[in-house]
C-alpha cells in the first residue's frame, strides 16, 4: 500500500480527498496547521474510512517538524493542499498569501526534495486565468490574475514548472480547480470555514439555516443574463476523484502534467440560490451590494484533457450538490451546536 503525506488535510477540499484515497487504496498521512479548520474535522474523517490514520498539527513552513513526521513514515508522493484561499482577504493582506502560500510551498518542497518524495499534486485554482473572456477556459490560456490569492497560485505553478526541468526526475501533477461545493454523503464533513466564509455555497447554507441574517450578492451588473456571476461549480467528490487519477497518472508515467477540473457548465449566482431553496424547501434571503475586487463576470472549465490524460470528468449535478451541502449544515448545526 502506498502512503500519500497530506497537507492541508483538514480543509475542506483535503478531507474529501482523503476519503477517496482509502476508498482507492491508498494509506495517509495528514498535517494541518488548523489555521481554518477543526481537528474534530480528523476525528470524523476516521469515523468514515474506518482508520486512525496519522495526523499531527503542523504547518508546512516549519520544515523541522515537517521533516521528522516523513522520517517516521515511508512517504511514496504527496498531495499539498495547505494554504489562505480567500479572495478578498489576499487583495486586502498579500504578503500574508505570498507567505502562506508560495514560501510554504518552497519550503515543503525542499523537505520533499531532501527525502527523495518527488511526486507530487498540486492544489492550484481557476483564479490563474483572471477575466478570461473564452466560454470555456482550456489549460492554454494566459496566465492573469487581479488578486494576491490567484498570483500565488501563478508563482507556485511557475516554480513547480521550474523544478520539473531541472533533470531531478519530479513528477508533478498540477490540478486547476474550478469551484468546489457539496459535502461527503456522510453529512460528516463539508465546508465549514472560521469566521465569515468567502465563497458562495457556505454562506447560502448559513443563511438557509438562519446562522446569518441575508446572503449579499456582490453585484447585479455583469455582462450575464441575470446580471449575477457565472461560475463552473463541481461537486467536492468529483475533485477528490480527481486527485485519485492525477495519483495513479504519476505512478504510472515518467511525465507531469496541468488539468482543469470542471463541468464546463457555469450556473449564476441566483441561480445556484434559486437552485438551493428549490432541492431543501428553504428559504435564502438576499440583497445585491458592490462587486469585489478581483472578481470576474464568467469562470467555466474546458476540462477535455483531464479526460483524454486520465479518464476524468464529473459526474455529479447541481441539484445533488445542493441537497449535500444542506445536509452536512444540518448536521454541523447539530454537532457544534
Amino acid at each position: 500500500m502506498k502512503t500519500i503525506l497530506v497537507t492541508g488535510a483538514s480543509g475542506y477540499i483535503g478531507s474529501h480527498t482523503i476519503t477517496a484515497l482509502y476508498e482507492a487504496g491508498y494509506d495517509v498521512v495528514a498535517i494541518d496547521n488548523l489555521c481554518n479548520s477543526s481537528e474534530t474535522v480528523t476525528d470524523r474523517l476516521r469515523k468514515i474510512v474506518g482508520f486512525n490514520f496519522p495526523f499531527y498539527e503542523i504547518d508546512v513552513r516549519d520544515s523541522s517538524s515537517v521533516r521528522s513526521v516523513i522520517t517516521k513514515h515511508k512517504i511514496d508522493a504527496a498531495i499539498h493542499f495547505a494554504g489562505l484561499k480567500s479572495v478578498s482577504e489576499s487583495v486586502l493582506q498579500p504578503l500574508k498569501y505570498y507567505d502562506n502560500n508560495v514560501a510554504g510551498t518552497i519550503a515543503f518542497l525542499q523537505v520533499l526534495y531532501s527525502y527523495g518524495v518527488k511526486r507530487l499534486v498540486f492544489s492550484s485554482s481557476a483564479t490563474v486565468y483572471g477575466d478570461f473572456k473564452d466560454v470555456l477556459i482550456s489549460e492554454t490560456a494566459p496566465l492573469q490574475s487581479a488578486h494576491s490569492y490567484g498570483m500565488s497560485k501563478i508563482v507556485v505553478e511557475k516554480i513547480l514548472g521550474d523544478i520539473s526541468n531541472t533533470g531531478e526526475k519530479w513528477n508533478i501533477g498540477i490540478l486547476r480547480y474550478f469551484n468546489p461545493i457539496g459535502a461527503h454523503k456522510s453529512g460528516l464533513i463539508g465546508d465549514n470555514p472560521k469566521g465569515i466564509p468567502s465563497n458562495l455555497i457556505p454562506c447560502v447554507a448559513r443563511v438557509a439555516s438562519g446562522q446569518h441574517g441575508k446572503l449579499l450578492i456582490f453585484g447585479n451588473d455583469w455582462s450575464t443574463p441575470d446580471g449575477t456571476a457565472i461560475r463552473d461549480y463541481i461537486h467536492v467528490m468529483d475533485v477528490a476523484r480527481g486527485h485519485i487519477l492525477a495519483l495513479n497518472y504519476l505512478f504510472s508515467n515518467d511525465s507531469g502534467f496541468t488539468v482543469n477540473l470542471g463541468t464546463g457548465r457555469g450556473y449564476s449566482v441566483l441561480e445556484v440560490v434559486k437552485t438551493f431553496e428549490r432541492v431543501n424547501n428553504c428559504y435564502v434571503p438576499y440583497e445585491f451590494t458592490s462587486r469585489r475586487n478581483g472578481d470576474v463576470a464568467i469562470c467555466c472549465a474546458d476540462a477535455t484533457l483531464a479526460k483524454k490524460l486520465f479518464g476524468w470528468e464529473s459526474s455529479i449535478d447541481l441539484d445533488t450538490m445542493c441537497r449535500d451541502v444542506w445536509r452536512w449544515q444540518t448536521n454541523v448545526i447539530n454537532m457544534e451546536g
